[in-house]
């Protein structure tokens, strides 16, 4: 009886492991208005963590309303869509969580915002940002970022880009 209550107890436990907890893969779509893709039906180019990492990483340090001064690694936005071949002039993120938000790509490439998979050399997990949190360098233009609108900039979670 012991034994059955402990996997019970053990079932229910995992059952109920809140979702942060997992680790989601380094992987991202781009969608929407692009020259290439490389899904099976055409519609997607799917980047891989080898193909993230392959990508030249960037450093910014920065702080943000739900971190402190940190230093965060990952490709640049713009090189990213540059893989895809994007088109648009808007990027909309959307994230495990099923938020979106839209970020002009001018914008994104005029502060060389990133989509970072690390922070302070630990690889992002869910629970922490991750798997790609999109980063400004907001220290260096505080006047830019900052109120809720520029908050709102900072997308963590990110799984997809779609371009209009």
């Amino acid at each position: 009886m012991k034994t059955m209550f402990r996997k019970l107890i053990l079932a229910l436990v995992l059952a109920y492991a809140p979702f942060s907890a997992i680790a989601a893969p380094l992987a991202l779509d781009v969608e929407g208005n692009i020259g290439h893709a490389n899904n099976a039906d055409r519609t997607a180019w799917h980047l891989t963590e080898a193909d993230l990492l392959k990508l030249p990483a960037h450093s910014i340090t920065t702080s943000t309303t739900w971190t402190p001064k940190s230093t965060f690694t990952g490709p640049l936005l713009s090189d990213v869509l540059a893989l895809a071949d994007a088109r648009g002039d808007r990027c909309e993120l959307h994230t495990l969580d099923d938020y979106s938000h839209t970020v002009p790509v001018a914008q994104a490439v005029k502060y060389g915002a990133i989509l970072a998979y690390s922070m302070n050399g630990k690889r992002l997990k869910v629970s922490d940002f991750g798997p790609l949190f999109l980063i400004y360098p907001r220290d260096a233009y505080p006047s830019e970022f900052t109120g809720a609108g520029a908050d709102a900039q900072f997308v963590w979670q990110v799984k997809a880009l779609v371009i209009r």
